[in-house]
């Protein structure tokens, strides 16, 4: 073990010198980690390892023996990369990309590191209100971002010494996912990049942090947040909904999400809206999460009792003074949601536990004040 720890120490020492690791060099470095690893592992084979201590972290040095936490059978996560096996309950928790460190959060976990919001943030905490909130609630002052809004920080969350690593809803490519792996397991999404609808992202995070019962009971309270929400607007089921993004600057051509994105998925699954079947049938590739579609045959959105869109009531004013385009009879007669840009309310368009929880109640009334307009 005294090589692993003078090895470990050589490293920090290394980066607190303030030297640049590169990601070759990264590669070097864990590889021969994990060479020493094993020869310290040989060696030992004939030792006795039926009892585990682990550092206290109190200050003073000593270690003192802990039950053994790891789970009696294998975490095995399928996911888009392969599968990640996890032998012990991770207790060093780091999140990558967008609001997994919310369920982290909302399953009571402080994340050892996690990367800053992007987009909906109204200062420059790196944080949306949500996030915040229960950060103050769990009693975290000064959380650990990664600024990697350009890019994963490796090196940031190598730094953070995670055991495990999850992205469930993310949009890592294989190259990003491999260096990862080289730092602690990783949680990918299941199939394709930034389509994994919120309870599978709960389910998949939990999982991985060996915590799937608070995981499946978290889903069960945000079902019953989202049902509570929707007590005083049952008119809202069974109407037929388009996201659609329009542009001031060019109004020839507008931007679908489609049903397998997490913003559309949310208002079927949830609360009970359906996509139009023209719009269903232009969709090619049901991988696709958006679309793109010319004005000249916006008439496929005019069975669509609602249309939902970022911008503003100027945006909606322009769209509806355009000739072709105001004619759709839902932007005619004002069965539209605009979601102001780049607030929190736009941010929570691709929902979790805790977004769900902040943004339910105005997002429901919204949509309901668009439903009523039919009947005007």
């Amino acid at each position: 073990m005294i090589i692993i720890f003078e090895f470990i120490a050589v490293i920090r020492n290394y980066i607190q010198k303030g030297v640049s690791i590169n990601m070759k060099r990264s590669h070097l470095l864990f590889s021969s980690a994990l060479l020493s690893l094993a020869l310290v592992a040989c060696s030992d084979e004939s030792s006795d390892t039926t009892s585990a201590t682990t550092p206290e972290g109190d200050g003073d040095g000593e270690e003192t023996a802990t039950p053994d936490e790891s789970a009696d059978e294998q975490i095995v996560i399928e996911h888009a990369f392969g599968e990640t096996v996890l032998d012990d309950i991770p207790e060093r928790v780091a999140t990558v990309q967008w609001g997994n460190q919310d369920i982290a959060l909302a399953l009571g976990v402080e994340p050892v590191g996690f990367s800053a919001a992007n987009y909906g943030v109204q200062d420059d905490s790196g944080l949306l209100p949500w996030t915040k909130d229960q950060l103050d609630e769990l009693g975290v002052t000064d959380p650990n971002i990664y600024q990697d809004t350009d890019g994963l920080d490796f090196e940031a969350i190598s730094d953070s010494n995670p055991d495990v690593i999850l992205a469930s809803y993310s949009g890592i490519t294989q190259e990003d996912y491999d260096l990862l792996t080289q730092i602690a397991p990783v949680v990918a999404y299941p199939t394709t990049p930034w389509t994994t609808p919120w309870r599978e992202q709960v389910l998949m995070n939990a999982e991985g942090m060996g915590m799937k019962a608070e995981g499946e009971q978290l889903i069960e309270d945000t079902e019953a947040t989202i049902d509570e929400a929707l007590e005083d607007y049952p008119e809202i089921e069974g109407k037929s909904v388009v996201w659609v993004n329009f542009s001031a600057d060019d109004m020839s051509n507008l931007h679908l999400y489609t049903p397998v994105d997490t913003r559309v998925s949310f208002l079927k699954e949830e609360l009970g809206l359906s996509t139009p079947e023209d719009v269903e049938a232009m969709i090619e590739n049901k991988d696709e999460f958006f679309l793109s579609l010319s004005a000249e045959n916006a008439d496929v959105l005019n069975d669509a009792d609602i249309i939902i869109g970022y911008g503003d009531e100027e945006l909606y004013e322009a769209v509806k003074a355009d000739s072709r385009l105001g004619q759709i009879p839902a932007i005619e007669r004002g069965s539209v949601v605009m979601v102001g840009n780049a607030t929190p309310l736009a941010a929570a368009g691709t929902p979790n536990p805790l977004s769900i929880e902040y943004t339910i109640e105005e997002y429901v009334e919204l949509i309901g004040d668009a439903v009523a307009k039919l009947d005007e």
